[in-house]
This record gives C-alpha cells, sequence and structure tokens, in this order.
C-alpha cells in the first residue's frame, strides 16, 4: 500500500495538514467531557454559576473549533483520495497503452477494466480513510485511555484486559479476509468478462435467439460472485457480534465498578460521567481501528491487483533507438527471422523467413489459416519483437528506429475493424488529426467510401455510434483503409481488409493505391487471390515458413498450395455463376 502512496505526492500539502487537523480536533472534542465532568463535580455542587458559564463557553469554543478542524480535515482528504485515485488510474492506464501486444495478451479486457475501476476504487477509498481514521482513532484512543487513566485508574484498568483480546482477534481474523477477499475480487473479473462479451456482442445474441441462455450464463456468473462476496464476508460477520460482546461487556463492567467507588466515596459522579464518555470514545476508536483494518486487507488484494498492471514492464523499449533516425523508404527485410509467442515454447510460429521488398511494390500474402500470415507483417511495426534473425525497414534494423518513428511509417488495417464513437471524421482524422477536408475526401473516394457516407442525411458528420454499430462490415473496412491511407505512410499493411466488400469494389480500391499512393509500400494479406493476382509479387505462407514467393503466373506454374487454392476458387465461382 505504501508504495503506491508516491502517486498522491501532487496532494502531499493536504495529506500532511489533513492528519494535524484531525489530532486538534480530537484534542478539542475530547476535552469536552473532562470541563462537562468539572462543571458537575464543582460548579454545581457548589452552586457556583459563574464557574458554570466560564466553562461552558470555554466548551462552546472548544465545539466550534473541533468542527471547523473536522469539517476541513474531511475535505482535504476527499481531495486528496480522489486525486491519488486519478493520478493512480493515469499511471495505469499510461502503461497499458505502452504495452506490447504480447503485454496484453496476460491480461483479458475484463481484469484490466475492473483494476481501472473497482480496485482502483478500492484503494482510493482505504487512502482516504488513511488520511482521517488512521490518525483520528488511534489518537482519539490513546488521548481517552489517558484520560480515563488520569480520572481513576481502578476503573481504567479494565482495559489491560480488553486491547490485548481485540488485537488477538483482529490478527486471527486479518490473513483469513485477505485471502477471501481475493478470491472475491477474481470473481469479479469473470462477472465483468460476462457481462463485456454479452454486450458486444448483442446482434449475434439475438440473432440466434440466445437471450436464454446468456440470461442464464449471467446468472452463474453473478452468483459466483456473490458467493464469494458473501464467504468473504462471513468472516465479518463472525467479527462484529464478536466486537459487541467486548464493547457491552466492557461497559457493564465500567458500570459496576464505577458504581462501587461511587457508593464509596472514592469518585465523583462528574468524573465518573467523564469516565463513561471516554470509554465509549476508546470502544468507537477501536471500532474505527478494526473497520480500518478490515478496509486494509481488502484493499491489500486490490494493491497487488493494481501493481500487477503499473509494474509491467513492456516486452518492447527504445534502448537501441536513435531518437534522430526517420523512416527513409518502405523497403521492407526478412533475415532468418523466427518468432514465438512464448519464449520458451517449442515451435516458431513464424519460421526462418527471409524475404526482401523493393519500396513502393505491392506485395500479397496468401496463407491458410494458422499459417501466420498476420503475424508475420505484425513485425514490420514491432507490434512484436522477433525471437530470432532481424526485420529491416528502409534499410535499417526496426529496433534502430524510436517506436513512435516506426509506427508513423506504418499504416496497419487490422483484421478486425476497430471505429471508435464519434463522428466519420474525427474517426478519420485518427489517421491525421490535421488533415483537411479536401484531403479526407480524396482518400475516402480512393477508398469507394465517399459515396455512401454522402447518404447519410449528416455526411461527414455522422455519428457511428459505439464500435462503428451504424455502418455495415464492408462500410467498416472502408473507413478503415481511408483512415490508414490519410496518414500517408511509408509502407501500409492490409491484413484481409477487404474481405466483406465486392471483387469490383476491391479492384477499384487496389487501383487507387497505384494511382494515389504509387511510393507507399503495399503489403495485402488476403484469402481471394482476385485480391493479391497482380500484385509485383505474392508470397505463399505455410504452417509459419515462406514456401515460395513468385508472380502469379509464376506461383499457378510452379507452386502447389497456390495453385489449388487458385483452382478451388475458380471452381466456386463457377458454380456459384452456374446457380445465378
Amino acid at each position: 500500500m505504501l508504495s503506491l502512496f508516491k502517486y498522491a505526492s501532487k496532494y502531499k500539502w493536504q495529506a500532511i495538514a489533513c492528519p494535524f487537523l484531525m489530532i486538534g480536533e480530537v484534542w478539542l472534542e475530547l476535552t469536552i467531557p473532562k470541563l462537562m465532568g468539572d462543571i458537575v463535580d464543582n460548579g454545581i455542587a457548589n452552586s457556583d454559576m459563574h464557574y458554570i458559564y466560564v466553562t461552558g463557553a470555554k466548551m462552546l469554543l472548544m465545539a466550534l473549533g473541533s468542527l471547523s478542524c473536522g469539517a476541513l480535515a474531511a475535505r482535504l482528504a476527499a481531495v486528496a483520495g480522489m486525486g491519488f485515485g486519478t493520478e493512480l488510474r493515469s499511471v495505469m492506464y499510461k502503461n497499458i497503452q505502452n504495452f506490447s501486444f504480447s503485454n496484453i495478451d496476460k491480461y483479458s479486457t475484463a481484469s484490466l477494466v475492473t483494476r481501472l475501476t473497482t480496485d482502483i476504487t478500492m484503494v482510493q477509498n482505504t487512502f482516504q480513510m488513511c488520511l482521517r481514521m488512521l490518525f483520528r482513532a488511534p489518537v482519539q484512543f490513546v488521548f481517552a485511555l489517558i484520560m480515563c487513566f488520569r480520572i481513576n485508574t481502578k476503573v481504567s484498568s479494565v482495559f489491560l484486559f480488553v486491547i490485548p483480546l481485540i488485537v488477538v482477534g483482529i490478527l486471527i481474523i486479518g490473513p483469513i479476509a485477505l485471502k477471501r477477499f481475493k478470491r472475491m475480487f477474481k470473481m469479479f473479473d469473470g462477472f465483468n468478462g460476462s457481462i463485456q462479451e454479452n454486450l458486444i456482442a448483442i446482434r449475434v445474441v439475438k440473432s440466434f435467439v440466445r437471450e436464454d441462455y446468456e440470461k442464464k450464463k449471467f446468472k452463474k456468473a453473478n452468483d459466483a460472485l456473490k458467493d464469494a462476496a458473501i464467504y468473504a464476508e462471513k468472516i465479518m460477520v463472525i467479527a462484529t457480534p464478536l466486537m459487541s460482546v467486548v464493547m457491552f461487556s466492557t461497559f457493564i463492567t465500567v458500570y459496576w465498578l464505577g458504581s462501587k467507588l461511587i457508593i464509596g466515596n472514592e469518585l465523583e459522579v462528574g468524573a465518573f460521567s467523564s469516565i463513561v464518555t471516554y470509554v465509549s470514545t476508546i470502544l468507537m476508536s477501536m471500532i474505527f481501528i478494526t473497520v480500518f483494518i478490515v478496509q486494509f486487507v481488502m484493499a491489500q488484494a486490490s494493491v497487488s491487483r493494481i501493481k500487477e498492471v503499473i509494474n509491467e514492464k513492456s516486452d518492447l523499449n527504445d534502448d537501441e533507438a536513435d531518437e534522430s533516425l526517420r523512416v527513409e523508404n518502405g523497403e521492407i527485410e526478412f533475415l532468418n527471422v523466427s518468432f514465438k509467442y512464448d519464449k520458451n515454447g517449442q515451435k516458431n510460429v513464424v519460421d526462418n523467413a527471409n524475404l526482401k521488398i523493393e519500396a513502393g511494390q505491392t506485395v500479397g500474402i496468401i496463407g491458410g489459416t494458422g499459417s501466420a500470415k498476420t503475424t508475420l507483417v505484425s513485425l514490420i511495426p514491432r507490434l512484436y519483437d522477433v525471437t530470432e534473425g532481424e526485420v529491416r525497414v528502409g534499410g535499417r534494423n526496426v529496433k534502430d528506429y524510436t517506436i513512435y518513428e516506426l509506427r508513423e511509417a506504418v499504416s496497419m488495417v487490422l483484421q478486425k475493424n476497430v471505429l471508435f464513437s464519434g463522428s466519420i471524421i474525427e474517426n478519420l482524422r485518427w489517421g491525421d488529426k490535421n488533415a483537411t477536408e479536401e484531403e479526407i475526401v480524396e482518400v475516402c473516394k480512393a477508398a469507394q467510401a465517399h459515396d455512401f457516407i454522402m447518404s447519410f442525411p449528416d455526411g461527414y458528420n455522422t455519428d457511428l455510434g459505439q464500435g462503428g454499430v451504424n455502418v455495415s462490415g464492408g462500410q467498416k473496412q472502408r473507413l478503415c483503409i481511408a483512415r490508414a491511407m490519410l496518414k500517408k505512410p511509408k509502407i501500409l499493411i492490409l491484413d484481409d481488409s477487404t474481405s466483406a466488400v465486392d471483387t469490383y469494389t476491391d479492384s477499384k480500391i487496389r487501383e487507387a493505391f497505384k494511382n494515389n499512393i504509387p511510393d507507399t509500400t503495399k503489403i495485402i494479406i488476403a484469402q481471394r487471390i482476385s485480391s493479391v493476382e497482380d500484385a509485383d509479387r505474392i508470397v505463399v505462407l505455410d504452417d509459419g515458413k515462406i514456401d515460395a514467393v513468385g508472380t502469379h503466373e509464376e506461383l499457378l506454374e510452379n507452386n502447389k498450395i497456390y495453385r489449388e487454392v487458385y483452382l478451388s476458387q475458380q471452381q466456386g465461382a463457377v458454380s456459384e455463376g452456374g446457380a445465378v
């Protein structure tokens, strides 16, 4: 917990001032019962009205002072606590943005969301409670205990038995509670994952009429979370009545001892009333301390999950980079490149790849499912780093460039087309935030997107909704291609990015590539051979290995895999044409 407090450095004066104000509040508050006892024993007993008025005025001033200190401390604690949570959330989010793909693979999206929300809220509340209770409750406890012993040691001696009893109870319950709450937070991940998956795929759920199944699935996850929460809280349910038993037993003992001392003229009534108030304060302080410890134990489970994300180091770095280096052209070369996701794994996903692509060339990549097409091109912008060998861009090792400069030179349209909430023009400007409307219209025409955009009532200002739900799959692909072209990259990678468009539109897009970005190196991963047959060269991948490289005609003549794929697609096209 302490290791995270450095993220509250912006609010250190609030964090420092708050405990001092708490101490002032406690001192003023706990002086009042003593003055009340003095009024009973000295003012009322002696009918001294002047003493009563003067002491009463002191009590009033102390009450106002205590109220002011408490209110200001509460405000400072809230500011520091909320600020701490904000900083912690920012640090986590920034580190997640720096993750490589392999880092991201370690965590589910639902788990990261839980850590950024539920876990941080838990730690934030604990920090805020720490600023107030961690100082107030112990100071209140010690001050009230001292006042009790100053008034009468015989009555106060009861705490010599009560305090050790409570400490032992806390030491027993604490570790058990920590283990149970850790399990509960893991269940939160599963619960959030179930909700997220269902809401993202809500259209699929409805189209397959699977609402009842998803309701049962949600209920199962919800019930599992409930059971974990109940299991965790059971230990606290046991602690609460035990604390009440200790508290009421203490009161009974104090009243019994106090009554005996009053009857024996060893204790005055006013002093006894002060002791009763202090006893109540001591017991309440102990309850507050117990509550804080419980909160702290719960927060420890969240702290460990937060630190996992903060301390996660990206597999990618700029340690070997020259910050002044820029990508001059789109030449690409793979030199004995091998890659595996798990460095301790037995089999390479990409195995000893050697390939050179000249700047401005159009290269197609064909291969079956799992042949490592996407993985191979992901090594170019360093979404992953090679396990062996070297990837070169513009004649230099990709590690010579900073990650920022390398990725600025590469546009990649991923297999899963992603758009964001907002308008079409806002999404397109991800490619170039300073692009003019004329430039945007030009790339949209090249990507065959302009006509359908203008068919919307609001044109380029049309709101896409979350994830681009207001456009079809083919429209989404064309918008993503336009966004990538707007970046004016040295290298453009299309990962099966025209699968949802018809062959005519596909050909028009490829024609636009030749005319609009002739100097850009274009890599097209495709399932349809028609999408790559006019490429300068075509790469055939098989089980992570480059099986052949050549033109369409060369591969038809010399490569069995390519020929089989081509013939099967041609037969499918003929059958489809016959059916029509």
